[in-house]
């Protein structure tokens, strides 16, 4: 419950507004009050208006005119005087806060955290929320984020303009989010029965991300999908939340290809990167994959590939002379259990050509 201190009005309230009512009422003018009271006018609007103190004088002077005691004249005006002091410290609080988040929202992409409403446009709780996203007590921290190995890593795959900003935004949220998440210890001998069962999701195409979220928060893998920002290429990361591997999907291609393969190299990360490895953390633009000659990035686009599509079985597939043909297409993703996108997905990145036609749904649903 809110004591009396803790109220600070919008607006302190003088004596001589209250005056000027009781004159009101009673029909008398401030020049017929100041002869009473034998006071010069100008003094006494200098009162009314709120320029000049009332004293103990006039509050006896008032209580004889106006019938009210002299001691709630005198309380009046120090109520004023407190009003005044308190609204001036309110004030001064606010005027800090806002100095802070003048400091703060330069360190991160504000536009894209109020348009995903993490931010509301109040200075003390969005300090208080950036803070958490963050995982900092103080703004000198932040320095540290931008030297992570993992925005290194990075950087030196990806050689787009990219904003260090948004891209550490996007994914300090990720790890936030997904420290939200409370699900069963890890279970790092898990990777087989993964791999088929989500499998089995991408080839029903139903439900395609909650299904894959359930199924992998069953083996202790946290997944956490949130769009990415502008000037932030990125469409996967991979990191330790607590005691569980993390992993962040941008979805900033809506393809049942595009989701499967990236979802597959982080799940690579996981398994052959993150396992007895508790600094490890991998950030990946897969539109860029071809320029990166990191080993551990390689792996992971091989785990990849041959979860979806056993290496040898591919190898066969292309040397047909139908491999172009949705019909072969079809045909090959039966054989092997996996949705027919995925095939004509790997076809045209194999080929370089997203030109070759395909009737294949290859929507995410």
């Amino acid at each position: 419950m809110k004591t009396k201190n803790d109220l600070v009005p919008a607006i302190a309230t003088y004596p001589g507004e209250i005056i000027m009512d009781e004159l009101k009422a009673i029909g008398m003018s401030q020049l017929e009050l100041a002869g009473l009271i034998g006071m010069e006018q100008t003094q006494l609007n200098e009162i009314i208006r709120g320029k000049r103190a009332l004293n103990a004088d006039l509050a006896i002077l008032l209580e004889k005119v106006l019938g009210i005691d002299a001691s709630y004249w005198l309380e009046t005006q120090k109520n004023y005087e407190l009003d005044l002091a308190r609204i001036d410290k309110k004030n001064q609080a606010k005027i800090q806060v806002i100095e802070e988040w003048n400091i703060w929202k330069k360190e991160v992409p504000v536009p894209y955290f109020k348009k995903h409403k993490h931010l509301k446009g109040i200075p003390a709780e969005d300090i208080s929320t950036v803070k958490q996203i963050y995982n900092v007590k103080h703004v000198e921290e932040m320095a540290q984020l931008y030297a992570s190995p993992m925005l290194a890593h990075y950087k030196k795959s990806n050689s787009d303009k990219v904003d260090k900003i948004n891209i550490i935004g996007w994914s300090q949220l990720i790890a936030y989010l997904g420290a939200k998440q409370k699900i069963s210890a890890f279970q790092p001998k898990s990777k087989n029965e993964v791999i088929n069962k989500l499998r089995e999701i991408i080839l029903k195409n139903k439900h395609v991300v909650e299904r894959s979220t359930k199924l992998l928060a069953s083996v202790g893998i946290k997944l956490v999908i949130h769009k990415n920002p502008e000037k932030c290429p990125v469409d996967g990361v991979c990191m330790w939340s607590g005691a569980n591997p993390l992993i962040g999907l941008s979805l900033r291609y809506t393809r049942l290809d595009h989701f499967a393969f990236t979802l597959f190299h982080e799940l690579a990360h996981v398994y052959l990167h993150l396992v007895g490895n508790p600094n490890a953390a991998f950030m990946d633009d897969l539109d860029a994959f071809a320029k990166n000659k990191d080993t551990k990035e390689i792996e992971a686009n091989h785990f990849a590939s041959n979860a979806l599509i056993p290496e040898k079985a591919w190898e066969v597939f292309l040397t047909h002379e139908q491999r172009l043909q949705d019909h072969f297409a079809i045909e090959f993703a039966n054989s092997i259990g996996i949705h027919p996108a995925i095939v004509k997905g790997r076809l045209k990145h194999e080929f370089k050509s997203y030109a070759i036609r395909t009737r294949i749904e290859n929507e995410l649903n």
